[in-house]
């Protein structure tokens, strides 16, 4: 029927595979790891950053909805 046979794995993990591969240390496994964290959370930092500056948000915003009474 034409089906595109799919990957086992995708671009990120055979990159993967292939580090684990060369014999990479315990350590640089966890540097490698923290690494992707601070990756993954400037990413997540950066669209919360463009979603702030979209919407107009402003601390004195912030600080307005945090004195509200929300569960009302």
């Amino acid at each position: 029927m034409g089906a595109i046979a799919k990957l086992p794995f995708s671009n990120l993990q055979l990159e993967f595979l292939k580090l684990y591969e060369s014999g990479v240390s315990d350590d640089d496994l966890k540097a490698i790891n923290q690494l992707i964290v601070n990756y993954l959370a400037n990413k997540v930092q950066d669209n919360a950053d463009l979603q702030w500056d979209e919407k107009g948000f402003s601390n004195l915003l912030m600080d307005e909805w945090l004195s509200k009474d929300l569960r009302k």
